[in-house]
């Protein structure tokens, strides 16, 4: 994988470009405004402060090869509503994990997320190379959890008492995946029917 591309991935719905840190003002509005988007979450996103070192990190991420970000774009509503990334990239075992996804709260709900999984997906499987993408989430995030059962993630078990969250408390994840035969076998083709 070449870290310094810029890979943009597009359907009729959704524009994934990596992020920048020029796109502190387009996202800016929802740590501000929509502070229960990360209610689940490990990274504290509230807040100016708390944007400004989500982005750093994700480009720090990036830069060390380990991370790629993107900026998701909302072709309908013709707005940024969001950020995904590919994480934990390992070249050598072909494998990645795919997360610290977030929408705004109007976009939940509109088919946003499966066309982002999709797009992720086939990036990482047909253009990457890889073998295993995995999913992890707060186990208590049941909205998150059903979204990745529901494009054919399995799940694997249970990391209890794995992260530490914003408020010191500690989170048990649940870990999910999809493999390279998954996707080409039937995942692939029963996403793009329902895109």
């Amino acid at each position: 994988m070449d870290f310094t591309e810029n890979y943009i991935l597009q359907d009729n719905q959704v524009l994934l470009r990596p992020l920048t840190s020029e796109d502190y003002d387009l996202l800016v509005p929802y740590a501000l405004s929509e502070p229960d988007t990360w209610k689940y979450s490990v990274s504290e996103l509230i807040g100016e402060k708390g944007m400004r070192d989500y982005i750093n990190e994700a480009l720090q991420q990036r830069n060390c090869q380990s991370s790629y970000p993107f900026i998701v774009y909302d072709k309908i509503a013709g707005q940024y509503i969001g950020c995904t990334r590919l994480y934990d990239i390992q070249i050598k075992h072909k494998t990645t994990q795919l997360g610290y996804t977030w929408y705004s709260k109007a976009s939940i709900g509109t088919g946003i997320n499966k066309h982002c999984k999709y797009l992720l997906l086939k990036f990482a499987f047909e253009t990457l190379a890889l073998e295993r993408v995995e999913f992890r989430a707060d186990l208590r995030n049941e909205l998150s959890i059903a979204a990745m059962k529901s494009i054919g993630c399995k799940v694997e078990g249970i990391l209890r008492k794995s992260l530490v969250l914003s408020d010191g408390n500690r989170r048990d994840s649940i870990i999910l995946s999809i493999l390279k035969p998954e996707w080409e076998s039937g995942i692939k083709t029963s996403l793009e029917k329902r895109l």
